[in-house]
């Protein structure tokens, strides 16, 4: 038998050979395909990016197109900016106010200041001012191109966890900041506030007595320092992403040197202590009808309208402040020119009054001629608003005795007060101030429990405090005694059960209300020193119920005009001889009554 022949070894190695080739191609197929798909992604990325591109060219062209479209658009310029004082000679009725804010700010050392005053008296206008001038000062620390930046209280709102602080700053941690480069590396980017805009000027903040607690408690801290602090979790000093300029931010601060300037229409009380311990306080007082007339007048002249005599005078009746005249004027203006004239008349202000529902100014009554149980008080409202007051007694025999009543009318009865966390309610001050009177009265030896005693506060505002004491109990001793009241002295002050009178706020607005109503003398307590520098008006000065009487009440009409004014109350001889006996019934008047009848 033949021997087979082996196959031959090459066609082994053909066939791996094949098969390398075979995967080498599907390789280079993969690679091609792979290749292809990558550059299709990258290539639709870069359209959809050009794309992008050029959409957003686009629509920003419209943007800009319309925004100029928009800012082509002004109406004419309001009145009320029109009226704005351009200097400090402008600004009508607060001598005293800018004088003061004039040494607070002008100076080598300027220092923070709180405004009070009611609004739409230039308060705001005041202070921009007042910077202006001092930028022009050599002894100022202001430079000339010193930031005048204004804040609102009332609308500054900030978030607990520091993303935004309009007043005092925030930092935008990465988390918070979106694609944007800084957050995309891990890096906190801080937001510079108001205070450090105002570095090197004054931050005006409007309605200071608005600022939440916790923004009111940052402000103190930056008032101390003159920077701000910021903190951030996502801010390491070893991190080399973080630009230099933050680093230093965050190491040393945001710089917050300038002079805060707040207003408020609040009273200084409700303020906090440790703010009004670091400011200067300021009082613009409310504007006297000739001042608002002359403000009205001016914007009268802004528009070109002549005036009839009469017109204004009527208008400051009823405006409260500037401001509300200058809108009254234009709105009366605005109907002369659709009735086509260029001139204000007197229906015109009186159809503005009615229409805008316009109150009278208050107004102090006073009496014809000297009435008996009828005294004049001082009141004030707000930081310093004064008002005359009237305060009316009558006292009338009970229907039986001891079974007197004591009623007060026309003030508040129950006050309010909000603080730590909680609300506390308290009897009216004036009511208390009327009790007191009453207990003083039986400590004399009026035998008030015999009396039906009505005290009044016309007027119909709300009133209360005890600074009307004195009032109250001129008032009713007149209404007992039958002695009438000088109907052309006014009285403020409080009074103790043991007949003392002690000092009250107030006075300065107290004195100006008394002066532009007419008044001829004012008695004060003695204790209230600020009162004795003041022109135009009498100021006496009483430390007990005694000099009050001397100096308010007139002689009982009876008298013979010759004979000497009655003695006021003597308390010894009232204690020595008895008290006061009711008088017959009808005729409201008490006198001595005997030892043994008082017991």
């Amino acid at each position: 038998m033949g021997k087979r022949r082996p196959p031959p070894s090459g066609g082994v190695g053909e066939e791996a050979e094949r098969a390398v080739i075979s995967v080498q191609i599907l390789l280079i197929v993969l690679q091609i395909f792979v290749g292809l798909a990558v550059g299709l992604y990258f290539w639709n990325l870069l359209r959809r990016e050009r794309s992008g591109r050029l959409t957003q060219r686009q629509s920003t062209g419209r943007e800009m197109e319309e925004l100029r479209r928009l800012r082509a658009i002004a109406l004419s310029e309001p009145l009320s900016e029109r009226t704005r004082p351009a200097s400090i000679d402008e600004i009508v009725g607060q001598e005293e106010g800018l004088k003061a804010l004039r040494a607070a700010l002008m100076g080598p050392n300027p220092q923070h200041v709180i405004i009070y005053g009611p609004p739409g008296v230039g308060k705001t206008a005041a202070a921009r001012l007042v910077l202006e001038e001092a930028k022009k000062n050599p002894l100022s620390p202001f430079r000339a191109d010193a930031p005048f930046v204004e804040l609102d209280a009332t609308t500054a709102r900030f978030d607990e966890r520091g993303i935004a602080d309009p007043l005092i700053g925030s930092v935008h941690d990465p988390i918070y900041q979106g694609a944007g480069a800084l957050g995309q590396a891990g890096v906190p980017q801080p937001k510079p506030g108001a205070v450090t805009r105002a570095h090197g000027g004054v931050l005006f903040i409007d309605e200071i007595g608005e600022l939440h607690p916790i923004q009111m408690n940052k402000l103190l801290k930056v008032l101390e320092d003159r920077l701000v602090r910021l903190e951030s979790a996502y801010y390491s000093p070893d991190n080399p992403n973080i630009p230099p300029h933050i680093h230093d931010i965050f190491q040393n601060g945001l710089p917050a040197d300038f002079r805060l300037v707040g207003a408020t229409t609040r009273l200084p009380e409700e303020l906090p202590p440790a703010l009004r311990s670091r400011c200067v306080e300021v009082y613009f007082r409310p504007l006297t009808e000739r001042e608002i007339e002359t403000i009205a007048r001016r914007a009268a002249g802004k528009l070109g309208a002549a005036v009839e005599p009469g017109a204004l005078e009527l208008l400051a009746r009823y405006a409260q402040n500037g401001r509300e005249a200058v809108a009254a004027v234009q709105l009366a203006y605005g109907v002369a020119l659709t009735e086509g004239r260029r001139d204000l008349r007197i229906r015109d202000i009186r159809w503005v009054i009615d229409t805008s529902r316009l109150q009278p100014r208050p107004k102090a009554r006073l009496p014809e001629r000297p009435e008996v149980g009828r005294a004049l008080g001082l009141a004030v409202y707000g930081p310093s608003l004064g008002a005359v007051i009237d305060v009316e007694a009558t006292a009338v025999p009970a229907r039986r005795p001891g079974a007197g009543r004591f009623t007060v009318t026309g003030i508040v009865e129950e006050e309010a007060l909000d603080g730590r966390g909680r609300t506390l309610t308290r009897k009216s001050l004036a009511f208390g101030a009327a009790e007191t009177v009453r207990t003083l009265l039986g400590r004399l030896g009026f035998r008030v429990a015999d009396h039906d005693l009505h005290v009044h506060f016309p007027g119909g505002a709300p009133l209360d405090g005890p600074s009307a004491g004195v009032t109250v109990f001129v008032a009713l001793y007149s209404a007992l005694t039958g002695r009438p009241v000088d109907p052309r002295t006014a009285l403020t002050g409080e009074v103790s059960v043991r007949g003392e009178v002690f000092p009250v706020g107030g006075v300065r607005a107290k004195l100006d209300a008394a002066r532009e109503a007419g008044l001829r003398r004012v008695v004060v307590p003695k204790a209230n020193e600020e009162a004795r520098s003041c022109e135009g008006l009498e100021v006496v000065f009483a430390g007990t119920i005694e000099e009050v009487l001397a100096a308010a009440l007139l002689p009982a009409p009876s008298a013979p005009a010759s004979a000497p004014a009655p003695e006021v109350l003597d308390r010894s001889a009232v204690r020595r001889e008895g008290g006061y006996r009711p008088a017959a019934r009808g005729t409201g008047v008490a006198d001595l009554a005997s030892p043994s009848e008082e017991a």
